[in-house]
């Protein structure tokens, strides 16, 4: 179980970052405060065990510093998130022992081998090297990697270098996943592995967060979803329960019609 409670984030803002503003009519970022900006604010909800969650937005809603945040990669201003008690601001090495959270930037050691990169994080978490080998196997077969476990991450195509990502993510068995566009980057095929594994995960009981601006996704994996617009929470409940609520059919369409009336609320305003 995941419970986020008011989590809030907010970075300085430099002066020559600040919106400038033609005129009274120009809008400002509803997120500028002063020298501040507001990137996540108060956002709550829960992710139970065994169900995925999407994580839904437009681009540069505040889903990546969200996950940051949950992850424990940057400490939130204001609130917290527990993973079955374990608290990101309290107890962060435990909260990391118990996620694994792939980031949208895959950040590789380009003169590793693929099996080098993954063993490697193994070992950071602890693992037994000879558990690591055999965990190492296990997700090359899973994730399709067989054939380029043993190249070099330089060499790689931004496809390979995904899967390499997602399998250092899974090394140590987690049994929370936060997954930052996870199919980014894949074709058709690969895709379609990722999100079988992920499928995998929650007949496994493992709790799934991730963020994805491909509605299909959502439609095929999801039994929950939250919407972030603009740092806040602009929608959290089923994928039925969001269709309702915008009276549509389609999910894209639902969503495109949650995060307008908020923006038009935030006009108005």
């Amino acid at each position: 179980m995941l419970e986020v409670e008011g989590l809030s984030k907010t970075f300085p803002l430099p002066r020559a970052g600040r919106s400038k503003r033609k005129d009274a009519s120009d809008p400002r970022d509803p997120r500028e405060d002063g020298d501040q900006f507001h990137a996540v604010r108060g956002v709550s909800f829960r992710a139970e065990a065994g169900k995925i969650l999407g994580l839904l937005g437009p681009n540069g809603a505040g889903k990546t510093t969200l996950m940051r945040m949950m992850s424990t990669a940057i400490k939130p201003t204001a609130g917290t998130a527990r993973f079955d008690g374990a608290d990101i601001r309290e107890d962060p090495l435990s909260v990391r022992r118990k996620i694994g959270f792939l980031s949208g930037a895959t950040g590789l050691y380009g003169r590793l081998t693929a099996r080098e990169m993954i063993a490697y994080y193994g070992e950071l978490h602890g693992q037994p090297r000879d558990a690591v080998a055999g965990r190492v196997q296990e997700l090359a077969r899973a994730l399709d990697m067989e054939a380029f476990l043993d190249r070099r991450n330089d060499a790689l195509s931004a496809g390979m270098k995904q899967k390499v990502s997602i399998a250092r993510t899974l090394i140590h068995d987690p049994q929370v996943l936060i997954f930052d566009e996870p199919t980014t980057g894949l074709d058709v095929a690969a895709a379609q592995t990722v999100l079988e594994l992920i499928a995998r995960f929650k007949r496994e009981g493992k709790t799934v967060i991730f963020s994805t601006h491909h509605m299909h996704e959502v439609e095929r994996l999801c039994d929950d979803v939250v919407i972030i617009h603009q740092g806040e929470l602009c929608f959290a409940g089923s994928v039925a329960e969001l269709k309702a609520r915008a009276g549509e059919e389609h999910l894209d369409q639902a969503f495109l019609v949650l995060v307008g009336e908020r923006a038009a609320r935030e006009v108005s305003q």
